[in-house]
């Protein structure tokens, strides 16, 4: 009896705050009255898109109630509504969106006050339940109608919440717009900075070398001492050329990546990385299925790159790495017990680490409090 009480009143409290929110939409009617009829007026046609921006913030609203109910998120699909007045309207008229949203307006002005079916439950149940329940020993028949009833409006809401698939698909494009100006920002930063570091540093080594090995030619004959100095150091620039031409190669696609595979690389990085890392694989192995290779050097570089940050600013003389294998991807998440505070805005490296994971389609989840810990979660779909 008791946890059928305990879920009737959740139940009400549900139902109670869908009736407030209902009520907050027979209010609206005025605002949608007002917009209507200064759109057909043409002078209060500015009143649309943010008569169209206050309907998505009820349903938004009455999407979060949704899930805190039934545990399943309802997602949201809209456009953008920015820039001049036309293209606001435009966009406020043709977002699938905006028609999903008013279809479920007008169906919440009649299922929306399903509270006042619950409300009566309450004496006939708190009788009926508790002589059955607390006399009888029979099972509660009254009370669990007002959980029902909670389903039945979450059902509905989220039937009519969810976006249509055109929604869905014009979100789609809009996020690999977005996704795809994102990676070739990062391609020409990456090339910029191979450019660079050729110029700067090999291009460099390699001119010293030259030099070198003509002057050592010159010197020869008459001085063969000086021509062996010479030698020497031309030798001497050379490896310090092939060293840095190692460092650029590993900048665009790390070579212990093809040699030992994702597991080893990793393994190597955190043997590297001036903290005590531990690592965690699970349903991967070395000589195992690997995923492909831009997932295997993405996954790479963000754990490179969270333990760089986490050894320079987290002050944590310890990190954890666990690598997962899922059905359709690959999951990485990397931990450290510093001080926190990781931002994307400071310099860190963490923005790239987002633009190269979106660039495959995949998610980054952040979590860096004041006083930590930080936890980068990465997951990166592929197929094995």
């Amino acid at each position: 009896m008791r946890a059928t009480l305990r879920q009737a009143g959740r139940a009400t409290v549900h139902l109670t705050v869908a009736a407030a929110v209902a009520f907050g939409t027979y209010l609206f009617i005025t605002v949608l009255l007002i917009t209507a009829i200064g759109t057909v007026a043409v002078i209060g046609a500015w009143l649309l898109p943010e008569t169209v921006l206050l309907v998505r913030r009820i349903a938004g609203a009455k999407r979060r109630l949704t899930t805190a109910w039934t545990g399943r998120e309802i997602p949201e699909a809209y456009q953008i509504i920015d820039g001049p007045l036309t293209e606001r309207l435009r966009t406020a008229v043709r977002d699938p969106g905006t028609l999903t949203d008013l279809r479920w307006m007008a169906a919440y002005y009649v299922y929306g006050a399903l509270l006042l079916l619950a409300l009566p439950l309450w004496p006939v149940g708190l009788v009926v339940d508790g002589v059955g329940c607390g006399l009888l020993g029979r099972r509660a028949v009254v009370l669990p109608w007002i959980s029902r009833l909670a389903d039945r409006e979450a059902d509905w809401s989220t039937s009519l919440l969810r976006p249509s698939p055109k929604a869905l698909l014009a979100a789609r494009v809009e996020r690999l717009t977005a996704t795809r100006a994102d990676a070739i920002a990062a391609h020409g930063a990456e090339l910029r900075r191979i450019e660079r570091d050729l110029h700067d540093g090999t291009q460099a080594r390699l001119v010293a070398l030259s030099m070198r090995i003509g002057l050592a030619k010159r010197a020869y004959d008459h001085d063969p001492g000086a021509a062996r100095r010479f030698l020497d150091d031309a030798q001497e620039q050379a490896e310090q050329a092939l060293t840095e031409l190692r460092h650029v190669v590993r900048g665009i696609h790390p070579p212990i990546l093809t040699d030992r595979g994702l597991v080893g690389a990793v393994r190597a990085l955190a043997a590297g990385a001036g903290l005590r890392v531990t690592v965690d694989v699970a349903g991967l192995e070395e000589d195992g299925p690997r995923a492909p290779a831009a997932v295997e050097a993405a996954a790479y570089f963000v754990v490179a790159e969270a333990l760089t940050n986490a050894a320079r600013h987290s002050g944590s003389p310890t990190a954890s790495v666990r690598i997962a294998r899922m059905r359709r991807g690959l999951r990485v998440e990397v931990a450290d017990q510093g001080h926190g505070g990781a931002r994307e805005a400071s310099g860190s490296g963490l923005l790239g680490m987002r633009r190269r994971v979106a660039a495959l389609d995949g998610s980054v989840l952040m979590s860096s409090p004041a006083g930590g810990p930080t936890v980068i979660e990465v997951e990166l779909p592929c197929v094995w």
